[in-house]
C-alpha cells in the first residue's frame, strides 16, 4: 500500500484524501471516497472493544470482504489489540479509524499520550498480557507508530489480496 503523510487535528485522523486517477489518457476522473469507520473510544471503557470489532465487521461487509471470514477475523483481532492497548495503557480517550480501498485496509488508533508502545516477545509463563503488538507485527502486512500532534497513532495495514 502507498504510504501517505497525514497530519492535522482530530478531524483529519486516519483520513485518506480523495485522489484523482489518470487512466492513461488526458482524462482525469475522481474516485469515490473510500468507505471509512471512525469511532471515539471512551477512557477506560472496555465495552469499546467488542463495539469496534462489530463496526469493523460491518465496514468489511460493505467492502465485500464478509465472505472471507479468515481475513475478517485477522482484521478484527488486530483492531481489538490496538483498541485494548489504547484503553488499558493510557488514561485518555482514543480514536479508531479504519479505511478500506482497492489497495487494502488501513486501521489506526490514535491516543493522546506521546509514550510509544514497545513490542515484547511473549514468554510462555507470562499469561496473556503483552501479546498485542506481537500479534500485530506478525499478522499485519505493515504496521507502525507515528507521532500525531498530541499523542501518537498506532496503525496496521492488510493488503487487498489478503484483506
Amino acid at each position: 500500500m502507498e504510504r501517505q503523510a497525514r497530519g492535522g487535528g482530530p478531524t483529519a485522523i486516519g483520513a485518506f484524501s480523495a485522489k484523482t486517477v489518470e487512466d492513461g489518457t488526458d482524462d482525469v476522473r475522481e474516485q469515490a471516497p473510500a468507505p471509512q469507520l471512525r469511532r471515539r473510544l471512551g477512557r477506560s471503557d472496555l465495552r469499546a472493544v467488542p463495539e469496534a470489532r462489530r463496526a469493523l465487521r460491518e465496514l468489511l461487509g460493505q467492502w465485500g470482504r464478509q465472505g472471507r471470514s479468515d481475513i475478517s477475523d485477522v482484521a478484527e483481532l488486530l483492531t481489538s489489540e490496538l483498541v485494548t492497548n489504547a484503553i488499558v495503557h493510557t488514561d485518555h480517550d482514543a480514536v479508531l479509524t479504519a479505511t478500506v480501498g482497492p489497495r487494502g485496509l488501513h486501521v489506526e488508533v490514535r491516543d493522546f499520550v506521546a509514550r510509544r508502545p514497545r513490542p515484547r516477545r511473549p514468554v510462555a509463563d507470562d499469561g496473556t498480557n503483552g501479546r498485542g503488538l506481537f500479534l500485530v507485527e506478525t499478522l499485519a502486512d505493515a504496521w507502525g507508530v507515528r507521532p500525531h500532534g498530541v499523542g501518537k497513532a498506532v496503525w496496521f495495514e492488510l493488503e487487498a489480496g489478503a484483506a
